[in-house]
């Protein structure tokens, strides 16, 4: 008969977790328990979710207050401390997950002069004090490549991570009103407008005023390698959401497209998940879901439509179907439309109407500033 010690299973629970279901077989909350142990609710937090290690003190107090023996609670915790090793791996394996060339290239994260600074710099940059309690925080991020497969995917989660905490972080500057879903929707329609703007310097800003001001932060976030995210929202708080956008591929059509297909996840589908979405490169205009909580394709759906019928309105689809590959019939479309006429081409290609090689000449290319991150400029330029 195999021993415990030789089980291996591919999670790891921590002795709070046992701590957890005495209390609940005793009917003791965990206020009790912390009242009862003489520590505060952070301690006890930290103790509960293994985020701190169980000491000889507090294993005498674990003795008197749950049971079992100090040998018990040393050795659960040292079992917890060796699976977690074995199943997320070392400091340095994780390190290699992170995309750290790009990382510093983008002025994430500054140079260290000495290879044994890197892990200090990197937790510093996702605000944990442990690789475990980045596991914690990142959880949902480990299952989200099975929930989209498609050719043009390839996440890897700790890239992924990084590209949304420096959203974060990028958001934390932003001032922004009260989230306002109403008035939030009405701006939307007042934005159309900005995709006729060439000038990324130009129309940003204005697309980060008026969103702050209906409590969004908008923010450009460069992807590094290995996140193939195009957009991402989430709430950070009740009253103030994140609408992250990678500019990934460049173009006007493309970035215009999901902005609106994350606004109408915010609108639509309110404050409970993370919703995170690459634009797949086989079928423009498609945003296919990476949702960490698992969004519906009904909700990604959702979302193509809105975006697809905010850009151009209903009202306007019958001129939208007579369309070809006419350059000044799509020019004059665009104009009566109100949208760039990069725009018009991507629908039309979405639709059928022209083939995705034709009339791209009329969608607006962008590049990176050397050395920024997070501004690009027109390829023209």
């Amino acid at each position: 008969m195999a021993s415990c010690d030789e089980f291996r299973p591919d999670w790891v629970s921590a002795p709070g977790d046992t701590i957890v279901d005495i209390l609940r077989q005793r009917h003791l909350s965990v206020g009790e328990f912390a009242s009862m142990m003489s520590l505060s609710s952070d301690d006890t937090d930290h103790l509960l979710s293994g985020r701190s290690s169980v000491t000889m003190m507090v294993a005498r107090k674990l003795v008197e207050v749950v049971g079992a023996s100090i040998e018990f609670w040393m050795h659960r915790d040292f079992l917890y401390r060796q699976d977690i090793e074995r199943v997320f791996g070392t400091e340095t394996e994780w390190l290699a997950e992170l995309p750290l060339g790009d990382m510093i290239k983008f002025g994430w994260l500054r140079p260290v002069p000495h290879p044994t600074e890197e892990l200090t710099t990197c937790l510093d940059f996702f605000g944990v004090s442990s690789v475990l309690e980045w596991h914690q925080k990142y959880e949902p991020l480990q299952t989200m490549t099975a929930f989209r497969t498609s050719r043009s995917f390839d996440n890897r989660p700790a890239s992924v991570a990084a590209w949304l905490r420096q959203g974060e972080l990028e958001a934390d500057g932003i001032e922004c009103d009260r989230w306002n879903p109403e008035s939030f929707l009405e701006c939307l329609e007042n934005l159309r407008p900005l995709t006729q703007q060439k000038d990324p310097n130009r129309f940003i800003p204005e697309l980060q005023e008026n969103c702050a001001a209906n409590g969004v932060a908008v923010v450009i976030v460069r992807s590094p390698s290995g996140c193939r995210a195009s957009g991402a929202t989430r709430f950070v708080g009740p009253s103030k959401a994140i609408l992250q956008l990678s500019f990934r591929y460049l173009t006007d059509d493309h970035f215009w497209f999901t902005f609106f297909h994350e606004a109408g996840h915010l609108v639509l589908h309110g404050n409970q998940r993370l919703f995170s979405s690459v634009l797949g490169e086989s079928r423009p205009w498609i945003l296919e879901g990476l949702s960490a909580s698992g969004a519906s394709d009904v909700e990604e759906e959702e979302a193509n439509q809105f975006a697809a019928s905010t850009l151009i309105p209903a009202a306007f689809d019958p001129q939208l179907r007579a369309l070809g590959s006419n350059r000044r019939d799509i020019l004059r479309f665009a104009h009566r439309s109100g949208v760039s006429p990069g725009i018009v081409v991507g629908q039309l290609q979405h639709r059928g109407q022209i083939t995705f090689e034709q009339m791209n000449s009329l969608k607006r290319r962008y590049v990176w500033e050397e050395g920024v991150s997070y501004q690009p400029r027109n390829a023209s330029n």
